[in-house]
């Protein structure tokens, strides 16, 4: 049975809405236009419901989701969460961490107009690139830099340059995959370069490389594994090995880092991850990395090497596109800045400072997170976890940590594991979202990477969301 079309001429027009009471106020917070317009999606919401036969809505469930939309619209989606994941560069949560420090040193210089492109020297126009030129060289130790939007873009912009139509020659047990599904030979692809593989997934040598080096050949890529170990019988060409072979027939060497490691410092957990001082030493004409993973900045890829060849690349028209802005160079020299002293590194890179805590300090602050909600009456107790440093990252290494797990042996095991699960949820919608570890039918906070200052809004948190899974 078809709808009958005069049941769509008993929605109300939209004048009529607007002289809604409800409908005035928000006008008053917002606009007319934007009011108009979600009246409109709203009828039409509702005109499709009543061509499915629907019933007529009335002039209150119209009001409601008008409101809905508004607020759909106009509601924050950015916002604040609390981690207790346990893992550090959590690339869902916008990977590395800022404290006000490092906040409070940008923003000096983003409030008001800034001398982006000026050279105050010459008083005229100057570059973007020229602001990190000199502590990127300190502490990367290469000729000169290129600072572009990721990673990803760094290295297409690299293999555009410099092999356009022409081959690069890269291991088989390197064609990694980053995050998003991207791949490396779909980014080869992408910058009109040749891919040609060699060696096999697990061996490599170097006479894989120079046995495929023809007329056409125009680099030799590298790319580390920061996110997979191979392990057994394996075998890669190293640095050194793949420098002289570039040298023998002049060819540049380009190794992909991705994590990013400027310095190794005292850090136990790294001492086995390359980093950009070291990797330049041993004679790579181009390294590129993040600025969002182990060197503790924002979104970022830095390309370092030899003088010539980071000149090449700035001229490359490609480059305009993938340029940085304001936000990404106040915050990238703000975070540069902490590796010039190591008790600021250590004090201001939340990245470094969490690999770093002491065991001690992680078992307090979830006895202090224990104790706060048992106070609310939450059964729990604290057991050791393992967190990661995560971010395509050092894979397989484990950080010790301590975690503190709500407690139901009330309920069944299918009960507990549904509790469980709506509370790993119920836990995301709050007005202050905390983001839980769901493991075998618990819900568990870690707390290597929950600040010391928001444990006890972790708990109000937690006893919010569990008090109302009680009562409902």
């Amino acid at each position: 049975m078809k709808f009958n079309m005069e049941e769509l001429k008993n929605l109300p027009a939209v004048d009529k809405i607007l002289l809604n009471t409800e409908i005035k106020s928000l006008i008053e917070e917002h606009n007319r236009e934007l009011l108009r317009i979600s009246i409109n999606k709203s009828l039409e919401f509702f005109r499709n419901k009543i061509k499915n036969k629907e019933s007529i809505p009335t002039i209150e469930q119209i009001i409601d989701k008008v409101k809905s939309d508004i607020q759909n619209i106009t509601k924050k989606k950015l916002c604040s969460i609390i981690n207790a994941t346990g893992i550090v560069i959590h690339t869902n949560l916008g990977r590395s961490p800022f404290n006000n420090q490092i906040i409070n040193d940008a923003t000096d210089v983003l409030i008001g107009y800034n001398n982006l492109e000026f050279d105050l020297i010459k008083g005229q126009r100057g570059s973007r690139n020229a602001h990190l030129s000199e502590i990127l060289k300190y502490l990367t130790g290469a000729e000169d830099v290129l600072i572009v939007n990721n990673n990803a873009a760094a290295l297409m912009l690299i293999l555009r340059t410099f092999s356009k139509n022409r081959e690069a020659i890269v291991s088989r047990g390197e064609l990694i995959e980053i995050g998003g599904s991207f791949r490396l030979p779909e980014i080869l692809a992408a910058s009109d370069c040749i891919m040609k593989e060699v060696g096999t997934t697990n061996k490599t040598k170097t006479s894989d490389y120079e046995n495929n080096i023809n007329e056409n050949t125009a680099i030799l890529l590298k790319a580390h594994t920061s996110n997979y170990v191979v392990q057994g019988f394996t075998k890669e060409v190293n640095l050194t090995e793949l420098v002289a072979l570039g040298k023998k027939y002049n060819l540049p060497v380009v190794y992909d880092m991705g994590s990013g490691l400027l310095n190794k410092k005292s850090i136990g957990i790294v001492k086995d991850e390359p980093d950009v001082k070291q990797t330049l030493s041993k004679g790579i004409d181009l390294v590129c990395f993040s600025g969002d993973k182990l060197l503790g900045g924002p979104q970022a890829g830095i390309i370092a090497g030899k003088a010539e060849l980071i000149s090449k690349l700035k001229k490359e028209p490609m480059t305009r596109a993938l340029r940085v802005g304001k936000l990404t160079l106040a915050f990238l020299e703000a975070s540069c800045q902490n590796y010039l002293n190591e008790q600021k590194l250590f004090r201001n890179n939340p990245v470094f400072n969490m690999l770093t805590k002491p065991s001690d300090q992680l078992k307090k602050s979830a006895q202090l997170l224990d104790e706060k909600l048992q106070q609310f009456d939450i059964k729990t107790n604290i057991v050791k976890s393992k967190g990661q440093c995560g971010g395509g990252s050092l894979p397989g290494k484990e950080i010790d940590s301590y975690s503190v797990k709500i407690n139901k042996d009330d309920l069944s095991n299918n009960e507990r594991s549904k509790f469980a699960e709506q509370m790993y949820f119920r836990l995301l919608q709050h007005k202050n979202p905390v983001l839980g570890v769901l493991k075998k039918g618990d819900i568990y906070f870690d707390l290597l990477t929950v600040p010391e200052e928001k444990i006890v809004k972790t708990a109000e948190v937690i006893n919010d969301v569990y008090k109302e899974l009680i009562v409902g």
